[in-house]
């Protein structure tokens, strides 16, 4: 299979781009007295990431507006992140032209995040090619399979963790897909979206790693140590009177 598509998550690198200079007030304006400290930080990404993993096929994903489905299932969804900084508004779309520029298609969808892109994406060009993703988003784990891989960027340009379905399984000791019922159980304060009260991290991945999904603890709850059930039993069991939340937002 010589096909390779990179998909890249574009809001991923423009913001980390943008905030790892305009933390020193450092915009790059240019003779327009626009900002475009994000664009440069963004294409240095990009192109350093082209160089590094040599795709046959480019694509870019972007958000389009603030604004998903998920709100519709769970108002407060990224409610507290604030409006996007002025100087970054009118680098989204500098981004996206110099993106066109050098012959790469951007895609997003009204009411859709880059990521559900990304992973639509990627379960169609599975068939067909090799899959990187380009993301600082660890959630785009959960899509790892044996023809998916995500490069994770690290602090510096250039710099990725590139998790396989494996590795992702060494480190973990759960499947990719079983990333979502982890992160239901335990939330996501970035995302606004509340898990069960008293379970953090590591206490739902020993939960994931014994029970496998959120439905085999709920069938499981009696297996619970005696001070596991006397805290967290009943705020468990409440999964079972409404839709799980952060399965949806994942």
């Amino acid at each position: 299979m010589n096909k390779h598509v990179l998909l890249v998550d574009g809001m991923a690198l423009l913001f980390r781009s943008f905030y790892a200079t305009a933390v020193h007030r450092n915009f790059m304006i240019n003779d327009h007295g626009v900002p475009t400290n994000g664009v440069n930080g963004y294409l240095k990404h990009l192109l350093t990431a082209v160089q590094t993993f040599e795709p046959t096929h480019i694509v870019c994903c972007w958000d389009m507006g603030s604004q998903t489905y998920r709100n519709e299932l769970f108002q407060d969804y990224k409610a507290n992140r604030g409006e996007a900084p002025v100087e970054l508004i009118p680098q989204f779309d500098l981004a996206k032209e110099a993106t066109e520029e050098l012959g790469i298609v951007n895609v997003g969808i009204k009411g859709f995040e880059a990521d559900d892109c990304i992973g639509t994406l990627a379960a169609v060009y599975q068939n067909e090619a090799r899959v990187t993703v380009l993301t600082g988003d660890r959630d785009l784990l959960q899509i790892l399979n044996e023809q998916v891989t995500v490069a994770l960027m690290q602090k510096g340009i250039g710099n990725y963790k590139h998790y396989t379905k494996a590795l992702f399984e060494e480190e973990m000791g759960i499947s990719p897909k079983a990333l979502i019922d982890m992160k239901a159980l335990m939330g996501d304060s970035s995302d606004n979206y509340p898990g069960v009260k008293g379970i953090g991290e590591k206490t739902a991945l020993k939960f994931i790693q014994t029970y496998q999904t959120i439905d085999g603890l709920l069938e499981n709850v009696h297996e619970l140590t005696a001070a596991q059930q006397k805290k967290k039993k009943s705020r468990i069991r409440r999964f079972e009177a409404f839709p799980f939340i952060g399965r949806d937002q994942m």
